[in-house]
């Protein structure tokens, strides 16, 4: 059954008072991304604004770095008790299992998502620019079967992605979803895209919903339309 929990929204912002202006915009949403935008500007401070508000944090940093220093900063993290955080599959084997160690070793709930491919590249710029010949579907399910098999608990996927991925990693592995839109706003940056409603029946545990709602004229309105989208 859907819950409103399911949709993050990204705090985009550059500043305090931005962050705060949007959260108390929006106080219904209890799950939201920091970024590095947000993150760049105030650091764990932003962590205490969430969390005085009692919401989930998703810290999508994308660490991508050699394997002790991923460890250190995924320990750092859980640390402040964030829900999920995220470090690039292409960081490699090594990195991955450090990351899963130190995150198993730490007294927190925190989970590790493993980004397969960003949602902003296509199948031409994968082959073209990063010189990966495989087919973009093949390789995000590669990236996130790897991050299964090393401990990782969940990814970070493409809803074009996501059924597949569910078929094969299984129920409990957490399936995040970004480029996700509903049909009355623009694709902006991100190439491979899908409704909301259609992205959760693939198989996606969370979407992350950002400037259709934050760009909005009226974002509680957004919300609200696309929480209706969804269960009707």
């Amino acid at each position: 059954m859907f819950s409103t929990n399911q949709i993050i929204v990204p705090l985009d912002v550059s500043d305090k008072k931005s962050a705060i202006a949007l959260l108390d915009k929006l106080p219904q949403v209890n799950f939201w991304k920091v970024g590095l935008e947000i993150f760049v500007a105030l650091g764990p401070e932003i962590f205490s604004l969430l969390k005085d508000r009692q919401k989930k944090i998703f810290l999508d940093l994308k660490f991508h770095d050699i394997p002790n220093t991923i460890a250190g900063a995924c320990n750092s993290a859980s640390n402040y008790g964030v829900d999920l955080i995220t470090i690039h599959a292409a960081a490699g084997q090594k990195a991955m299992e450090a990351a899963a160690k130190a995150i198993a070793n730490s007294s927190s709930n925190t989970k590790i998502l493993a980004v397969t491919l960003l949602t902003s590249l296509s199948s031409k710029e994968l082959k073209l620019d990063l010189k990966i010949s495989i087919e973009l579907e093949k390789y995000a399910l590669h990236m996130a079967s790897l991050a299964k098999e090393l401990g990782i608990h969940g990814a970070v996927c493409s809803p074009h992605e996501v059924y597949q991925l569910r078929q094969v990693c299984g129920e409990k592995f957490i399936l995040v979803c970004p480029g996700v839109r509903p049909s009355w706003s623009q694709a902006k940056d991100q190439q491979r895209i899908m409704q909301p409603k259609q992205a959760l029946k693939a198989g996606a545990d969370y979407l992350v919903i950002g400037r259709p709602i934050t760009m909005a004229n009226n974002p509680t309105e957004a919300w609200s339309r696309i929480i209706n989208d969804i269960k009707n």
